[in-house]
């Protein structure tokens, strides 16, 4: 499979800052692949230099095969943009503005026109297709700023937060629509602050931080690189230091914590650790509530490998 997007060694630098540090990343073609990556970690840089929106210091970059400058327009035909700000012409119609967006690519009046409509049927627009931005909901607004983005029938496709303040309708919409625009054979590099949704769509991801890449992989192979494999909590009224002791001694135990009348065991490894943390319980005749294990998700890997939440920025 040939690869899309092809950085290497990109080093980009504002006076004292270095926004990405000889920065690496491949991404084939038909993937989904997910960037993700805390505030200053260098996503939008990296973005923006890859579309050629921004200079850099050093380092090379490759869209479809072929060299990136600012003049790549056969390049850039190829390629949409759905940015988080809505980007849309107030004093224009739903019809209009994905009309207006699609001609910057789209010549042929009759091929466009055609385009336009597909692209109102992909996004469930049309009802709304007269209708001012001004007069649609945070979510339509959403559907209409991707239309624009994808009316041309790009072969690359750059979606930027496209989730945020929408409601969970447009947003089970949004994403299903971005799988069905992979099928349909685009190539889609996905940013957002929603780990769930990175985990339910995306093939490979990979984690930014300080301007490189600090992890890559499938979310199977992401969750193979940290410690935790396992968390179990259990609801319990209160517990001395010595008991505490006992949870922390268990095989595959790496830490047991007692938080607000919860108790979290942290485990690496094993089989059957739900089982010995029962047998425990009984044994000590600890009374206890709730009990429920949860395996490893992407934010516990982006919270272990880069030390900080996701959305709490």
């Amino acid at each position: 499979m040939a690869a899309v997007i092809e950085v290497e060694n990109l080093v980009k630098r504002y006076k004292e800052l270095v926004a990405l540090d000889h920065f690496n990343l491949t991404i084939q073609e038909g993937e989904i692949f997910g960037l993700l990556g805390p505030n200053g970690s260098g996503k939008t840089t990296a973005i923006s230099s890859i579309l050629s929106l921004l200079r850099f210091d050093k380092g090379r970059i490759r869209v479809f095969g072929k060299e990136m400058r600012p003049d790549s327009y056969d390049s850039k035909r190829e390629i949409g943009v759905v940015l988080q700000n809505v980007a849309v012409f107030d004093e224009l119609t739903v019809y209009e503005n994905i009309d207006y967006f699609c001609g910057l690519y789209v010549k042929d009046k009759k091929t466009r026109k055609q385009y336009v409509e597909e692209a109102i049927q992909f996004v469930e627009l049309d009802e709304f297709r007269k209708f001012y931005p001004k007069k649609l909901s945070g979510g339509l607004l959403r559907r209409l700023n991707i239309a624009c983005g994808i009316a041309h029938k790009p072969r690359l496709i750059f979606f930027d937060e496209p989730t945020v303040a929408v409601d969970p309708q447009s947003r089970n919409r949004i994403l299903e629509g971005i799988v069905e625009l992979n099928k349909n054979g685009a190539t889609i590099v996905y940013t957002s602050h929603y780990m769930e949704e990175v985990e339910q769509i995306c093939s490979r991801i990979a984690i930014m931080d300080k301007g490189q890449n600090v992890a890559i992989g499938t979310k199977e192979e992401l969750k193979k690189m940290i410690k935790n494999t396992e968390t179990i909590t259990v609801e319990v009224p209160e517990l001395g230091k010595e008991k505490l002791a006992r949870f922390r001694d268990l095989e595959h135990a790496y830490e047991a914590v007692l938080e607000n009348g919860k108790l979290l065991i942290r485990f690496s490894g094993g089989r059957q650790n739900l089982i010995h943390v029962l047998e425990l319980l009984h044994a000590d005749e600890i009374p206890f509530g709730r009990v429920f294990t949860e395996l490893p998700t992407l934010n516990d890997v982006f919270l272990e490998i880069t030390g900080k939440e996701l959305r709490d920025q």
